[in-house]
């Protein structure tokens, strides 16, 4: 996998990490401990891109 598919394939799961964000967010019941989950995830995956992307410069 070169390093600009997998950057590639990380800004898709960051954006999919958005939508379920979004989604709970709009939730009545939203759990907290759920949207904490998701945005960890979803920074550690930017953070992620961040340093290939400085890499690959």
């Amino acid at each position: 996998m070169t390093v600009s598919s997998h950057i590639r394939a990380l800004e898709a799961k960051h954006y999919a990490l958005e939508k379920q964000l979004a989604a709970a967010l709009a939730a009545p019941a939203a759990d907290d401990l759920q949207i904490v989950g998701l945005k960890r995830k979803k920074l550690h995956i930017k953070d992620e891109i961040e340093q290939l992307k400085m890499q690959a410069v």
